[in-house]
C-alpha cells in the first residue's frame, strides 16, 4: 500500500528522470584521466630538466633558433651532437626524434632519419616548430623554436650603409663646424705659430686637424699657404706629418661605447643647437650632435653590413682579401687605397672599415691592411690640389704622398711583426668587441712612427724635392686655383689661406714701391724692374677677384657671426689692395712718361717727392705688419704716420705753386708732378680704409 501511495509514485518518478543523468555523470567521471596526469599535461613552464623530472614531459630548448637563407642547402642536425652536454639525456641508440608540430610546412620541410634532422628551406616566411626527442630512458623531450626562412634585399642593404655613411660623413662635418666655430681666433694662431722648429710645425699641424677633423683639409691649406709664399717647404713637411697624426682621432672618437645612445645625442643637441642664442653654446650643441650623428650612421652601417654576414656569396668574396700573406696585405691595402680615392675622405673608408670588422665580416688584420691603404688614398685631395700651382706647392703635396707611400712600403714588409705589437698593445684585438680600439691603434701607430722615423730627415727631403721638381726657367705666377670647395668645408682655414692672399697683395704693393723708389732715387728707367711691376698690379687684380669669388658662396654659407665679420673685412681690404696698386701704377707710369719725354725735376724737388714716397711706404709696411698681428703697431701710430703723409702732400702742391710763381715751369713736369703727389694721397686714403676695415669700423 505504501509503494502504491501518491507519495511513492511521485518520487518513484522524480528518481527516473534523474537516473540518466547520473549515469552520463558515472560516465564521463570513468573516462576522465587521473588527477597528476591532468596536471602534467597542462602547458609548462619553460624549466630546466631537473626540475621537470619526474613527469612525462620534458621541456628543453635543444635547438636554437634558425635563420636559413632561401635557396640554400639544407641544414642537418645531429641529435648526439645537440643533447651530449645535457645530464640527464642519454645519447643512445635508441634516441629518436618526431615533429609533432610545425605551423607552417611551406617555410620548411623537415625530414627525421634516426638521429638526424634534415630543414630544408621552402618559401620566404617564419615557421614555429616543436620536435619530440625520445632517449628511451626517460619522459620524452619537446624542444620548440623558430625557423625563419629569408631573402636578401639588395635595396635595403644599399641604401641602408649608403644612408648611415653619409650620416656618418655629416656628423663628422658638423663635428668639424662645431670645434672651428669654438676655436675661432684661436685656431687661425695656431698657424701662425707654424715656424722652422719641425716640432712644432708638427704639433700645429696635428692639432688643427683634431679640430677639422680632416687631414685632407689641412694639408689642401697647407698646399694653397706654400703656394702663396707665406709657408716655406720645411715648414709644411712638418704641418703635414702632423696632420696624419691628427686624423688618427676619428677612430679613438668611434672606440668611445656611447653606439645606442648616438641618436638620442644627436636629437637633444639639434634642440640646442635651434633654440639656443649664444654662438658658443650654440657651436658646441652642433659638435655634439656630430659625435651622435656619427655613432647612429656607424650603427645603421653595422645593420645594412648584418646581411652581407649572411651571405655566402659575398663571405666567398670577402675571403679573397685576406691579410694572411705579403701579396694578401698589399691587396687589403690597394682595396683601401682605392675606396679612400672614390670618396675622398678617409674618414669614411675608417667607418666602413670599422664597420665591417664590429659585426665580423673581416677579420682584425684585414682592417689593418685596409687602413694602411687609406693613408695613401686620402694624399689624393692634396696631390690635385696642386695641379697648376708653384713648384713649391707641388713639392708640399709629393712629400705628403711620399711620407704614406715609403711609410705603407715599410710596415708592409714587417706586417706580421706590427700586428703582434698592437695585439700586445690592445689586448683582445681579435674580437668584435676590442677590434675598434685595434684599428685605432693601429692607425695612429702608423704616422706616429712614421713621423718620428721621417722628422729628423725633413731637410733632406725637402732637397729630395726640389731636386724632383726644380724651379722653371720662367717663374710662376702665384694664384688661388687651390681655394676650391673643400677648402670651403672648413671656413675658418679657407679665410685662413684667403688672409694669407690679402697679404700677398700686400707685398706685392710693396714690390712695386721698391720699383718706383729705384726710379726715384737712381733717375734711370730698368725696363725688366718695370715689366715686373706691371706683372704684380694684373696679379693683384687676379687675386682680388678671385678672392671675391671664393668669399660668395662662404658668406652664404651657416658661419659664426665673428667669421662672417672677418671675412666682409678681408673682401674690404682686397679691393682697397687692388685699388692701392692702381695708383702705384699710375704713379710709375707717370715717372716712366716724364723721363722718356726728356724731362726731370729739380733735385730739391726729386728729395721732397723721395720723402713722400718713403712715407708712403712705411706707412703701407707698418699696416702690413698690424694685418699680419704685430701688437706693436698701435691704431694711433698708423693713424699719426697718415696725417704726416696728408700734410706733406699738402706742403708739396704749395711747393710747386710757390715755384711756378717764382720760374718757369714746363707744363709736363708740373702736371706730373701735381698728378703724383695727388696718387700718393689717394694710396694714404685706402691704406687709412685699410686701417678702419682691420678694426672693424664700416
Amino acid at each position: 500500500m505504501v509503494a502504491n501511495c501518491p507519495a511513492s509514485r511521485s518520487l518513484r518518478h522524480s528518481c527516473l528522470w534523474l537516473l540518466p543523468a547520473v549515469t552520463l555523470a558515472l560516465a564521463l567521471a570513468s573516462c576522465a584521466p587521473p588527477t597528476g596526469l591532468l596536471a602534467a599535461e597542462a602547458p609548462a613552464k619553460k624549466t630546466s630538466s631537473k626540475e621537470n623530472a619526474g613527469t612525462r614531459r620534458r621541456l628543453l630548448k635543444l635547438i636554437p633558433n634558425l635563420k636559413m637563407l632561401h635557396g640554400a642547402p639544407p641544414v642537418v642536425i645531429d641529435l648526439r651532437e645537440v643533447v651530449r652536454d645535457i645530464d640527464d639525456v642519454r645519447a643512445g641508440d635508441d634516441l629518436t626524434a618526431e615533429v609533432v608540430y610545425n605551423k607552417k610546412k611551406k617555410v620548411a620541410e623537415i625530414e627525421v632519419a634516426g638521429d638526424r634532422v634534415v630543414i630544408r628551406p621552402g618559401k620566404v616566411g617564419k615557421t614555429e616548430v616543436i620536435l619530440e626527442v625520445v632517449d628511451g630512458h626517460g619522459p620524452p623531450i619537446h624542444s620548440k623554436f623558430t625557423i625563419q626562412v629569408w631573402e636578401p634585399d639588395y635595396w635595403k642593404l644599399a641604401l641602408t650603409v649608403i644612408g648611415g655613411l653619409g650620416i656618418f660623413l655629416f656628423g663628422m662635418k658638423n663635428i668639424s663646424d662645431g670645434l672651428q666655430a669654438v676655436a675661432g681666433n684661436r685656431l687661425r694662431r695656431m698657424i701662425s705659430l707654424v715656424t722652422d722648429n719641425r716640432l712644432l710645425a708638427v704639433g700645429v699641424g696635428t692639432l688643427v686637424t683634431m679640430i677639422v677633423q680632416s687631414s685632407s683639409i689641412t694639408t689642401v691649406l697647407v698646399v694653397g699657404l706654400v703656394n702663396s709664399g707665406f709657408m716655406s717647404l720645411t715648414q709644411a713637411i712638418g704641418v703635414i706629418f702632423g696632420a696624419n697624426i691628427g686624423t688618427t682621432i676619428t677612430g679613438w672618437v668611434l672606440v668611445l661605447k656611447i653606439g645606442k645612445y648616438g641618436l638620442p645625442l644627436a636629437g637633444a643637441s639639434a634642440f640646442g643647437y635651434l633654440f639656443i642664442s649664444r654662438d658658443r653654446l650654440r657651436y658646441l650643441c652642433m659638435g655634439a650632435m656630430g659625435v651622435g650623428m656619427v655613432f647612429f650612421g656607424l650603427e645603421l652601417m653595422k645593420d645594412g653590413f648584418a646581411m652581407i654576414k649572411d651571405l655566402p656569396a659575398f663571405e666567398q668574396w670577402f675571403e679573397r682579401f685576406t691579410a694572411d700573406s705579403y701579396f694578401g696585405v698589399l691587396k687589403c691595402a690597394a682595396i683601401g687605397c682605392i675606396l679612400t680615392f672614390i670618396v675622398q675622405s678617409s674618414s669614411a673608408t675608417l667607418g666602413i672599415t670599422i664597420g665591417l670588422a664590429q659585426i665580423g665580416v673581416i677579420p682584425f688584420q684585414t682592417a689593418a691592411a685596409l687602413v694602411l691603404g687609406e693613408n695613401i688614398g686620402t694624399t689624393i685631395t692634396a696631390w690635385l690640389a696642386s695641379f697648376g700651382t708653384t713648384p713649391n706647392a707641388k713639392r708640399a703635396a709629393y712629400a705628403h704622398v711620399l711620407f704614406n707611400v715609403l711609410g705603407v712600403a715599410w710596415v708592409t714588409a714587417v706586417f706580421p711583426w706590427y700586428m703582434m705589437v698592437i695585439r700586445w698593445a690592445v689586448p683582445g684585438a681579435d674580437t668584435t668587441e676590442h677590434v675598434t680600439a685595434a684599428i685605432a691603434a693601429t692607425h695612429t701607430g702608423f704616422n706616429v712612427t712614421n713621423t718620428i722615423l721621417f722628422l729628423p730627415v725633413a731637410h733632406g727631403l725637402a732637397a729630395l724635392l726640389m731636386r724632383i721638381i726644380p724651379e722653371p726657367k720662367v717663374a710662376a705666377v702665384p694664384h688661388l686655383k687651390v681655394l676650391d670647395i673643400r677648402l670651403l668645408e672648413s671656413p675658418v682655414l679657407a679665410l685662413e689661406q684667403s688672409r694669407a692672399v690679402v697679404q700677398r697683395m700686400a707685398e706685392l704693393c710693396r714690390g712695386m714701391m721698391r720699383v718706383l723708389g729705384d726710379i726715384l732715387e737712381s733717375g734711370e728707367i730698368d725696363e725688366m724692374s718695370v715689366q715686373q711691376a706691371t706683372r704684380d698690379e694684373q696679379t693683384i687684380d687676379e687675386l682680388q677677384d678671385e678672392i671675391v669669388s671664393f668669399m660668395t658662396p662662404l658668406l652664404a654659407s651657416n658661419m659664426p657671426e665673428d667669421l662672417i665679420d672677418e671675412a666682409r673685412r678681408q673682401l674690404r681690404i682686397a679691393d682697397e689692395y687692388e685699388s692701392i696698386s692702381d695708383y702705384i701704377g699710375r704713379i710709375l707710369k707717370y715717372q716712366v712718361k716724364l723721363q722718356n719725354a726728356g724731362f726731370d725735376y729739380e733735385p730739391s724737388e726729386r728729395q721732397s717727392l723721395q720723402e713722400l714716397h718713403r712715407k708712403v711706404d712705411e706707412f703701407l709696411e707698418s699696416i702690413a705688419q698690424a694685418f699680419d698681428g704685430d701688437e706693436a703697431i698701435t691704431s694711433e701710430l698708423l693713424e699719426q704716420r697718415g696725417r704726416h703723409i696728408a700734410q706733406e702732400v699738402r706742403r708739396l702742391r704749395r711747393m710747386m705753386i710757390e715755384r711756378m710763381a717764382e720760374q718757369s715751369v714746363p707744363p709736363r713736369v708740373s702736371v706730373t708732378f701735381n698728378r703724383q703727389i695727388v696718387a700718393y694721397r689717394r694710396v694714404r686714403d685706402h691704406a687709412v680704409n685699410v686701417i678702419e676695415a682691420m678694426a672693424g669700423q664700416k
